[in-house]
């Protein structure tokens, strides 16, 4: 089997799942920005992972516009958030990213990434500031445990990565 490791990361978190994936699969690792349709046509499975923005996967699209030519591969993509995962927030994902026959072909997961503001760039901290700001006028009882725990993280570095949380991924791709 010959795998390719495909990530998009803005603060390193997806990166790091990707790292491990490569190395525990013995794949070959690409960043989003170096890699082509052409070059995955080479590759029996190809993972993509890409962090998460408003329930959308950081350039995913190099996958979803070139589904008809990686027909046939195991295609794995896996996103990563701050945020617990919990299986409605999966299938909201899974319903903003693909479409019902892609999602026969793409075996979807979510792991648990983290959140560093420092990293951001610009205009994802201005964004950011924003929902701060949203956040904190709300009434403390209309809060979700969401906004708590992005409140409470705001202004820290935080990193819920685990290696162990890519078993799932090793065991489908290898299954």
């Amino acid at each position: 089997m010959q795998a390719a490791v495909i990530y998009k990361s803005k603060t390193g978190f997806t990166k790091k799942y990707a790292e491990w994936i490569a190395e525990e699969l013995q794949a070959d690792l690409f960043s989003a920005d170096e890699m082509t349709v052409k070059r995955m046509e080479e590759y029996d499975t190809i993972i993509y992972g890409g962090s998460l923005y408003a329930v959308g996967i950081k350039g995913v699209g190099l996958i979803t516009k070139n589904i008809e030519r990686l027909k046939g591969k195991k295609i794995v993509v896996f996103a990563t958030g701050a945020s617990p995962v919990r299986e409605e927030v999966i299938e909201e994902v899974k319903n903003k990213n693909f479409t019902p026959e892609q999602q026969k072909i793409v075996q979807f997961f979510y792991l648990r990434g983290g959140f560093d503001y420092k990293k951001l760039g610009f205009f994802d901290k201005f964004l950011m500031t924003l929902l701060k700001w949203k956040m904190q006028n709300k009434k403390k009882e209309e809060l979700s445990d969401d906004e708590i725990g992005m409140l409470t993280v705001y202004d820290k570095t935080v990193d819920y990565t685990e290696k162990k949380k890519i078993e799932k991924i090793l065991m489908y791709v290898n299954s």
